[in-house]
């Protein structure tokens, strides 16, 4: 019967050191280069972003405003219902409070679909000038050489860091 022999340990260790160092020697000739952008300071930062912001801030201003002064209708209520309830009749305290539920009520209502009109409206620009930043940095990296561009790191040399390369592309 033929038995196979396998390397020893110590044999494979060397062989694996051998060919991890010859990998390694490949790529530094290669000259590979790596590079990092923050897209949430982007994203935060950029004066797309800003424009953006004010947009929408713009956009929803009149509904929010419509919010705040049903609130602050409902609070007047409130108070008015507070002070007045210890002479109000049974009947008029239960329409009282039927009316401040029902205020409460529509004010919740629209808060809930202001806040996602709010939300969906800001995730379009914000996925807009995403796709924006991204060719910025494919044109930066094809114009550079680059080989690697990388978004998220632990730790990053700032020699390598073309955030504000971006940032100033994006504010032409």
């Amino acid at each position: 019967m033929n038995q196979i022999s396998y390397p020893s340990k110590f044999i494979r260790r060397a062989l694996l050191t051998a060919v991890s160092l010859v990998v390694m020697a490949q790529v530094q000739a290669q000259d590979f280069r790596v590079a990092f952008f923050d897209g949430q300071r982007v994203l935060n930062e950029s004066l797309p972003a800003k424009v953006a912001t004010s947009k929408i801030e713009q956009e929803f201003s009149r509904r929010k405003k419509e919010l705040d002064d049903i609130n602050e209708r409902w609070r007047g209520l409130v108070r008015r219902f507070e002070k007045d309830a210890p002479g109000l009749s049974d009947s008029d305290r239960i329409k009282r409070q039927r009316e401040l539920t029902d205020l409460d009520q529509e004010f919740n209502r629209k808060q809930r679909i202001f806040n996602e009109d709010l939300g969906q409206r800001k995730q379009e620009e914000l996925n807009a000038l995403a796709e924006r930043a991204l060719k910025v940095v494919k044109q930066i990296a094809e114009a550079e050489k680059i080989d690697l561009v990388v978004q998220d790191a632990a730790y990053i040399n700032p020699r390598i860091d073309i955030t504000d390369k971006v940032l100033k592309a994006l504010s032409k």
